[in-house]
């Protein structure tokens, strides 16, 4: 063998070396494959839902789908394997109420989009949260490492804040197509939206728009002709709004007070609508109508203060009581874009105040796929679903865990951030 060809077969040993170093590293900081390619998770304590733990078992992932679990798994030919002994693994956490991708500097007008104000006639249902989503925000990556593979991400403000979009957060060079958008139509009451500081006067607007949108939906040509009464909104506003008349779209209804919670109930049960609470500082106090009515609840168990004098009781333990009552509850930060890594922390607090453990890993996982019409294809780790899971060091509801590899449509996904990037480059800085 000459010494040209030894140089050769000693580059192509190292080269694959170095591979299947890359692909082993890889998987250890959540950067590869870069496709979705064949993996296995073995070994490892898998909650295939909230209140189905699997011991010692096994995971593949095939085509982006959960292709098989359980235990005594085989381990197909030439897949990636992921060591979970001593890990947890779960579906990947689904933030519910958010404005990732909308809002990157909260105190920067020029970086916000999707918040409006909150004048009486402030109405914006043809807002489309996808026109203004920016898929590239630093925020993104950061939510991922606390182990969010989707999020449902939306406007706020007005009377009605148009309609929110359920999103992939998988790191990708071009835009994903969104999983869901709209998700929901944003609606709001109480403080959230009060006409000339009036509770009552913001129900009427909103029973007259809804009143307005049937006329317009009987009507267009008359509309059109200028030959209707006047109407209290726009075309398009009416347009986007027709969807949630007929109960194929969901309305997310931001109240805290107990007052606002009933009207909005009574206004659900008039019109036949589809929706959800958000907020609900005082829900706990309606419990049992909202289980009646099977309508959930999407909360912050850390809003245990009240915003105002007009939603007095809140209480550490309202997740607790709703649940308790056949309620279902989803778990958010709401709104906030920066925080959103958090939700497991926020359920492992609601857990802390009486939640069920199942019900606090359900309230960041199945509730908010089944609220959102997605629970065929995300919230759970059964056959068939979209393949977004999460290996944790230990508890994901405990601070102590963190997200060791985030899977997000069979793609191991990045775990570098902004911030990580800022640390390794400032980290070495020569002694001045």
């Amino acid at each position: 063998m000459t010494r040209a060809t030894k140089t050769r077969a000693r580059t192509r040993t190292r080269t694959r070396t170095l591979r299947a170093l890359a692909v082993t590293a890889g998987v250890a900081a959540g950067t590869a494959p870069a496709a979705a390619d064949t993996i296995a998770i073995t070994g490892a304590t898998i909650y295939q839902r909230s209140d189905r733990k699997l011991d010692n078992a096994t995971i593949v992932i095939r085509d982006g789908k959960i292709a098989e679990v359980g235990a005594g798994v085989a381990v197909p030919a030439g897949a990636t394997r992921i060591d979970g002994k001593g890990k947890t693994v779960t579906a990947g956490l689904i933030e519910s109420a958010t404005q990732l991708g909308l809002i990157e500097v909260d105190a920067e007008e020029s970086s916000n989009d999707g918040r409006f104000g909150i004048q009486p006639t402030e109405i914006h249902a043809a807002y489309r949260t996808i026109d203004g989503y920016d898929g590239r925000s630093v925020a993104i990556p950061v939510a991922r490492t606390g182990g969010v593979t989707s999020a449902i991400t939306g406007p706020s403000g007005g009377l009605v804040a148009g309609q929110s979009a359920w999103v992939s957060l998988a790191d990708a060079a071009a835009p994903i197509a969104p999983i869901r958008a709209p998700a929901a139509m944003v609606v709001a009451l109480g403080r959230n939206a009060m006409a000339a500081g009036s509770r009552g006067q913001t129900v009427e607007r909103l029973r007259e728009l809804l009143d307005d949108v049937d006329a317009y939906r009987r009507n267009r040509a008359g509309f059109e002709r200028n030959a209707s009464r006047h109407l209290v909104a726009q075309r398009l506003d009416l347009e986007a709004l027709i969807p949630v008349l007929d109960g194929r779209e969901l309305a997310v209804i931001r109240a805290t007070a107990e007052v606002d919670i009933r009207a909005a109930l009574a206004i659900a049960a008039e019109r036949e609508l589809r929706i959800a609470i958000l907020g609900g500082t005082e829900a706990w106090r309606v419990a049992p109508e909202l289980a009646a009515a099977r309508v959930p609840v999407l909360l912050d168990p850390t809003e245990n203060l009240p915003g105002d004098l007009g939603a007095l009781d809140a209480r550490d333990d309202n997740a607790t009581i709703l649940a308790r009552a056949g309620v279902a509850v989803g778990i958010s930060t709401i709104d906030s874009p920066s925080a959103a890594r958090t939700i497991r922390q926020l359920a492992g607090i609601a857990v802390a105040q009486g939640l069920p453990w199942p019900k606090g890993l359900a309230a960041i996982t199945e509730v908010p796929a089944q609220i959102y019409g997605g629970a065929a294809e995300r919230g759970t780790l059964e056959r068939g679903k979209i393949a977004d899971a999460v290996v944790w060091s230990g508890d994901p509801l405990e601070l102590t865990s963190r997200a060791e590899v985030v899977i997000i449509g069979g793609v191991v996904q990045s775990l570098v951030t902004h911030q990580s990037r800022l640390l390794d480059r400032y980290k070495t800085l020569p002694k001045q």
